[in-house]
């Protein structure tokens, strides 16, 4: 019997088989060393969390909680301003992980904290 942790990371299959270092699935026959994460695993670190901890999902309509300084305008965004059709970036490296359109502004990204799913 396999952990969840041993999972395929290629299929998610749960049948793999350790041989020596490696994991081996019966499956695809892809084979991974013991410090790869599965499929799920990844799933569960690229969850978007809103600034009240509910999960975040493409096209969602979001509320700014914080006014925002927008750099480059003298102007910026208000509270309870709202945002549809955001579209998340999970992989960002500089935390701004929700990109959007903001009427008024245009195109730009924000941070996750600053935002309340509505």
């Amino acid at each position: 019997m396999t952990d969840e942790s041993s999972h395929c990371p290629k299929c998610d299959s749960p049948y793999p088989y350790q041989d020596g270092q490696l994991w081996i699935c019966p499956i695809c026959a892809h084979e991974w060393g013991l410090h790869e994460k599965s499929s799920v695993q990844e799933k569960e670190d690229q969850t978007i969390l809103d600034a009240n901890g509910s999960e975040l999902q493409d096209g969602d309509t979001v509320t700014i909680i914080k006014d925002l300084k927008v750099k480059g305008s003298s102007s910026s965004i208000k509270v309870g301003t709202k945002v549809k059709n955001i579209r998340l970036i999970p992989d960002s490296l500089d935390g701004h992980n929700i990109s959007c359109k903001i009427v008024g502004f245009g195109a730009m990204n924000l941070k996750s904290e600053f935002v309340k799913k509505v």
